[in-house]
């Protein structure tokens, strides 16, 4: 656990003895969840500056504060200042002031990274990154259920994957955990660099490289420099585990210093599957190939293309030395089961909530597995977001993907709405294709024409919020609980 004198020693190179007894037992961004004795972190945000909630989190107990200089203004009497900028603090040992305290700092963000990065070190728990256009969440979710077959872990929860949500993760660390699961966000060149010299990853994942956030980086070439940036930071000693049917990610085996370990359905990679059958909702079978070994598996994912999810996480399995009973056991483990999940409607169809982001690869993955199942189909596609120059085309690769796959589409949103125009190009009817300008009208058209027994693939950017028409649809007490809470973008 975090403690007041790591706080100190991080922030400003003393290290109060006394210090020593005072627990942080939270880190938190919101005041609104500070509690007594958390340290409350100022950001400024997109919309609100968490300078604002300083007095906030201290009426709610927080022992400590990370701010920059507007945060120390107007706090009273009784609220003691730690200058980290320009003070030198040598002199505050063995005793700490009076709590509460808030710590002067340059920039809070570069400050919750360097604690982070300072607790990190303590301990001897190893980490594993992973990263990819498509597929990060769902392959983070299937490495920890293999790895907590034999390992205590720490994992990235929800969408904690970026330069905020790492180092909150990290800062969950204690003597209990002996591997860190993270997934590594980026929308710039060098985030994912700087997530590694937080993080000190051993074992790297590479899922993918697309054209997600091609709006910020301008070209696929530019993604898969971002990308490689964790194959790159990895050690000797470690693993960077690639995705070997990818060209892209195949050829960051020249960009590492550490050992590499492929996967695919290319009997040229160390891990290999074929034989691959679908089996509808009740999930995937294909057999394994490992040095001469052969393994049939079954597991709960939904789809072919969770084949490479599920080649992932047992390749993380096989380098971690665990058995082939440890890894397929992990690998069944239906909690592990986060990005697309059939939810009963009242009315007797089925949802197929694929809710949780998009782009046009898990777009029309989502479809293949519609298309796998029997049933009438319908299909609700929103907006993707940050494809750049690509977001017409993709758009359209779906809209006419969509057209061989259902009897039914509504199209959500602008972009949206160039899905269904592509639709309509590639064959189906006006009667088949609705337009919706929000949500609240997609969910009014679905009432009027699912029928029981129907399929109901529902799929848009995170930003859409398209959980909303599956909240409102779902049996109750059916909707995943991972589809009602959202972490910041």
């Amino acid at each position: 656990m975090l403690s007041l004198a790591d706080l100190f020693q991080a922030l400003t190179n003393a290290r109060p003895e006394r210090a020593e007894q005072i627990a942080i037992p939270q880190v938190t961004i919101d005041s609104r969840q500070a509690r007594a004795g958390s340290l409350f972190v100022a950001l400024q945000g997109e919309t609100r500056d968490g300078h604002e909630f300083i007095s906030d989190a201290i009426a709610r107990g927080a022992a400590a504060i990370i701010a920059e200089a507007r945060g120390g203004r107007g706090l009273g009497p009784n609220v003691h200042l730690i200058d980290s900028i320009n003070t030198s603090v040598a002199g505050l040992q063995p005793s700490p002031p009076p709590l509460p305290i808030v710590f002067i700092v340059e920039s809070s963000l570069r400050a919750l990274q360097k604690l982070a990065a300072f607790h990190r070190r303590k301990f001897k728990c190893e980490t594993i990154g992973i990263t990819g256009s498509v597929g990060k969440s769902s392959t983070k979710e299937l490495i920890a259920a293999v790895l907590r077959q034999r390992f205590r872990i720490l994992k990235s929860e929800g969408n904690l994957n970026n330069e905020i949500g790492l180092p909150l993760t990290l800062l969950q660390l204690d003597d209990s955990h002996e591997r860190a699961i993270l997934e590594m966000g980026m929308y710039a060149l060098g985030e994912i660099k700087m997530l590694c010299e937080i993080a000190q990853p051993r074992i790297g994942v590479v899922t993918n490289v697309g054209p997600t956030h091609l709006e910020r980086l301008g070209t696929i070439e530019r993604i898969a420099q971002a990308k490689a940036e964790l194959v790159d930071a990895l050690l000797h000693e470690g693993y960077a585990i690639l995705n070997g049917d990818d060209p892209r990610v195949r050829a960051m085996k020249t960009q590492t210093r550490a050992r590499v370990f492929s996967y695919g359905l290319d009997s040229r990679c160390d891990l290999w599957a074929d034989d691959i059958e679908s089996l509808g909702l009740d999930g995937i079978a294909f057999t394994l190939h490992h040095r001469g070994e052969d393994l049939r598996v079954r597991i709960p994912l939904l789809g072919r293309h969770s084949v490479h999810t599920a080649l992932a996480a047992a390749s993380v399995g096989l380098v971690e030395n665990l058995s082939w009973d440890e890894i397929v056991r992990g690998l069944n483990d239906v909690a592990a089961q986060l990005r697309l999940i059939a939810v009963p409607t009242e009315n007797g169809a089925t949802i197929l909530d694929d809710t949780y982001n998009a782009s046009p690869a898990s777009s029309l993955a989502a479809l293949n597995l519609l298309a796998e199942l029997d049933g009438r189909k319908i299909a609700v596609l929103g907006d993707m977001l940050e494809l750049g120059a690509e977001e017409l085309r993709g758009h359209q690769i779906v809209g006419g993907r969509a057209a061989q796959v259902v009897q039914v589409l509504i199209a959500v949103g602008a972009r949206g709405a160039w899905i269904g125009e592509a639709a309509r190009d590639a064959g189906l009817s006006l009667e088949q294709v609705f337009s919706a300008e929000s949500n609240a009208r997609a969910i009014e058209i679905l009432r009027d024409v699912m029928r029981p027994g129907d399929l109901i693939l529902i799929k848009g950017s995170r930003g859409m919020q398209m959980e909303e028409i599956v909240n409102a649809l779902a049996r109750v007490n059916e909707v995943h609980p991972e589809r009602s809470r959202r972490a910041a973008h």
